[in-house]
């Protein structure tokens, strides 16, 4: 049986553009007096960054397949009722995510994330069609989903 993990924790990028909160802080505790204004600002600055840090790594959802099911984020779904699963990336990806979309779907899409997989819902009762999720490694999941 197979096993996959994966979290959707944010690229570098998105981890260093948040850093931008420290020097916003500065120039808005700057006009306090002197040194204690640039100070506060520095330290305000820093917890912030660390507070959007907790939050962007803390909540980031889990993809994982395992003891006959998949979950993702807070979502699962018995593997018996996934149909055929699909990888997209680059023009793919963002057609499905864009055109392509139904708006019925199941999304835990991330924008720092392009690749996404596609899993088709084989249950007449869901009225959900198909789970789109992004994944840094949309092979490993697609051969996850279908050797478990």
């Amino acid at each position: 049986m197979s096993h996959y993990r994966e979290r959707l924790s944010p690229s570098l990028w998105v981890l260093a553009s948040t850093a931008l909160v420290i020097p916003a802080s500065v120039i808005v505790f700057a006009p306090l007096p002197a040194v204690p204004g640039l100070l506060v600002g520095l330290v305000v600055g820093l917890i912030l960054y660390a507070g959007v840090l907790g939050l962007l790594i803390g909540l980031a959802p889990v993809i994982e397949v395992e003891g006959g099911s998949v979950r993702v984020g807070r979502a699962s779904i018995p593997l018996e009722l996934l149909g055929d699963c699909e990888g997209f990336t680059g023009d793919e990806a963002t057609a499905e995510r864009g055109p392509r979309l139904d708006a019925r779907a199941f999304l835990c899409l991330r924008g720092w994330i392009g690749p996404v997989v596609r899993m088709r819902i084989a249950d007449p009762q869901d009225p959900t069609p198909y789970w789109l999720v992004s994944t840094r490694r949309p092979g490993d999941l697609v051969e996850a989903l279908k050797t478990s």
